[in-house]
Order: structure tokens, then C-alpha cells, then sequence
């Protein structure tokens, strides 16, 4: 490896050590949302997702150990932490804002491997490219779901839908253009 595949190597590190813990909070988060759903198709569908987000984890995990790198103790810790609580608030909080919060956060997801992809390719790893693309072409799944149940809902007239991201078809192109690092910096959700 070159001194110049140093900074994406790393980079690529810290988004994926980022995304392996988040999938960790995701899961968990996703667990108490499902089971918290009223509607069938809704349950149904949740639950898919998170299994989508353990399977997320798992990908994750392997790249890290291919890089020669692994998880944050504290960062796993804090998403169990977090992702139990969140799941347990479904339960107890209104519909709208589990259905909110998913949405933004899975809306993050998408320019985090969108950025894992080009840093990837910045160090050489080609390999890593094509799933990390395919995760953020399912992120953007989860939140065109998520968005859809709450575009809808009355409460989006008082609280503001998130950015919704650029078209599905786009992810491949952004994902696999080379950027320079101050567009990365700026663009980087992890």
C-alpha cells in the first residue's frame, strides 16, 4: 500500500467502524419498532428491514477484518445502549416518530456507503465497491419506505420531512465517481 492509500484506507476505517456499530443500533432499534407496529404489512416489513440491517452488520464486520481492523468497544457499546432504548421508546411514543426517526437516519445511511465506496476505491479496494454500493441502494429502500409513511401523516405539516435524496438510479454514478477529499469531508455522514 502506497503513503497516498493511507488517508482513504483510514477513512474507510472510520466510516465502516461508524456503519458496523449503527447497523448494531439499527437492529436493535428496528426489533422494538416491528413488534411495536399495529398494521401486518408494516410489522412485516419492519422486521425485514431489520434483518437487512444485521445482514448490513455482517458485511461490514468482514470488510473491517479485511482491512486489518475491527469495531470500537465504546461505539459498540453506546449502540446496544442506544438501539435497546430506541426500540423500547416505540412502544411507548407516538407512530409518527419511530416512522420519522428511521427515515432520517436511513437517509444518512445512503452517503455513508455512498463515501465507504469512494474511499474504498481511493485505497485500492476495489472489491468492496459493488456491496458497499448495493447497501446504500437498500438504505435508500428503507428510507423511500419510511418516507412514504410519514409524507403522508398529519404530522409532516408541522415537522419537516428530511432532504429526500437524489434518484435510486444515482447511487451507482455518485458511488463510483472519484471525488476529492474536500467534497468527501463534506459529504461524509460517518
Amino acid at each position: 500500500m502506497s503513503v497516498d492509500d493511507e488517508g482513504p484506507r483510514k477513512r474507510l476505517i472510520a466510516i465502516l467502524q461508524h456503519a458496523y456499530s449503527g447497523e448494531r443500533a439499527a437492529g436493535y432499534a428496528y426489533n422494538g419498532h416491528w413488534k411495536s407496529a399495529v398494521d401486518s404489512g408494516e410489522r412485516e416489513r419492519i422486521h425485514q428491514i431489520e434483518d437487512e440491517e444485521w445482514h448490513h452488520r455482517r458485511l461490514v464486520g468482514e470488510m473491517l477484518t479485511s482491512l486489518g481492523a475491527g469495531p470500537q468497544r465504546l461505539r459498540e457499546v453506546r449502540a446496544a445502549v442506544v438501539g435497546r432504548a430506541l426500540g423500547l421508546l416505540c412502544h411507548l411514543s407516538p407512530w409518527f416518530l419511530p416512522m420519522y426517526g428511521a427515515g432520517w437516519l436511513e437517509s444518512h445511511n445512503i452517503v455513508e456507503y455512498e463515501n465507504a465506496a469512494r474511499h474504498a476505491r481511493g485505497c485500492g479496494r476495489e472489491d468492496l465497491v459493488d456491496c458497499l454500493l448495493t447497501m446504500a441502494e437498500v438504505e435508500w429502500d428503507h428510507e423511500a419506505y419510511f418516507r412514504s409513511k410519514v409524507v403522508g401523516h398529519s404530522w409532516s405539516r408541522i415537522i419537516i420531512t428530511w432532504g429526500q435524496p437524489p434518484p435510486r438510479a444515482a447511487i451507482r454514478t455518485r458511488g463510483e465517481r472519484p471525488r476529492g477529499d474536500a467534497a468527501l469531508a463534506a459529504g461524509n455522514a460517518g
